[in-house]
């Protein structure tokens, strides 16, 4: 497997491939930070579930897309933080995406998170994608 600069870009670039080329499914290698971005997609109802698999050398993360009929619940997935520039954005300044309609998921110091439970809690942190 090639090296990756960048996992959570990676992850989120395979699960909207998976998702466009109607695949049921898709797998990434493991991070935890992955399985908490996953769990976020699954509570917004993004993605049917996710599981870790061990059997292998390399635990990886299998991910259940979830479609509307013929067509994929996600539109599209947009990385905002990347490893050479950094986004952090304050409680107030988490952007709502499309009014609502899509969800931003962020690094605070109290874990991964949608921005609604961001500004819910008054925390702010780096604002790692939007997705919708």
């Amino acid at each position: 497997m090639a090296v990756v600069s960048d996992p959570i870009s990676d992850f989120l670039t395979r699960w909207k491939n998976a998702s466009r080329a109607r695949k049921e499914d898709f797998t990434a290698p493991f991070s935890r930070v992955k399985a908490e971005i996953a769990r976020i997609l699954q509570q917004e109802g993004y993605i049917w579930s996710y599981e870790v698999d061990t059997s292998g050398t390399h635990p990886v993360l299998r991910v259940k897309n979830k479609f509307a009929g013929n067509r994929a619940v996600v539109t599209d997935v947009k990385r905002c933080s990347k490893p050479g520039m950094r986004k952090y954005v304050e409680c107030d300044s988490i952007p709502r995406v499309l009014g609502g309609m899509g969800i931003s998921i962020l690094s605070t110091s109290k874990g991964v998170m949608t921005g609604a439970q961001a500004r819910k809690q008054r925390v702010g942190g780096e604002l790692l994608a939007i997705v919708w």
